[in-house]
């Protein structure tokens, strides 16, 4: 894995540069908690009984990108990753095989098209989930709602990272 790079979110941008600079933030955030671990690690459930590993973390973000941005905000068929029908909690299921090289360029690459749907939006610009709930949203919602992801999911990845060799994030 590269080095990951933090920048604070400003604190006097107008509202789209702050919902990005704050998604950006934690986005960052995931990839240092990670940062420096090996795959082993990466794959540990260090606070049993729970199966949570740093790994399943970044597959699921990876994941949630996908869905939200390319899925409901851009109307894409981008089918799920690692998560399917029959097991809905696929992308936090990690094997040996499984490795944060790969977990961690897919990651990457759904930022990135996330970045690249976004861009083609206003945060008033509302869409429908397409699937059985048929829900609207605009991108404004989706940006709180990733911001609330990440920062709720940052928080366990802080808890399991610490668990593995003691560090702490800030």
């Amino acid at each position: 894995m590269t080095t990951a790079e933090r920048q604070e979110a400003p604190t006097t941008g107008d509202e789209r540069t702050s919902l990005e600079g704050w998604l950006d933030f934690h986005r960052a955030t995931l990839a240092l908690t990670c940062e420096g671990l090996d795959d082993k690690q990466l794959r540990e459930a260090s606070a049993p009984p729970s199966g949570l590993t740093l790994l399943g973390l970044v597959r699921h973000m990876a994941e949630v990108e996908r869905s939200w941005f390319r899925r409901v905000l851009d109307g894409q068929d981008a089918p799920p990753i690692w998560y399917s029908e029959e097991d809905q909690d696929g992308d936090f299921r990690v094997t040996e095989a499984d490795t944060g090289e790969a977990a961690f360029a897919i990651w990457r690459d759904e930022v990135a098209e996330a970045r690249a749907a976004a861009a083609r939006h206003s945060l008033d610009d509302v869409v429908t989930r397409r699937d059985h709930r048929h829900e609207d949203f605009n991108l404004r919602w989706i940006y709180l709602h990733m911001i609330e992801e990440y920062a709720r999911h940052n928080g366990h990845a802080d808890l399991i990272r610490e668990r593995i060799d003691g560090a702490t994030g800030d």
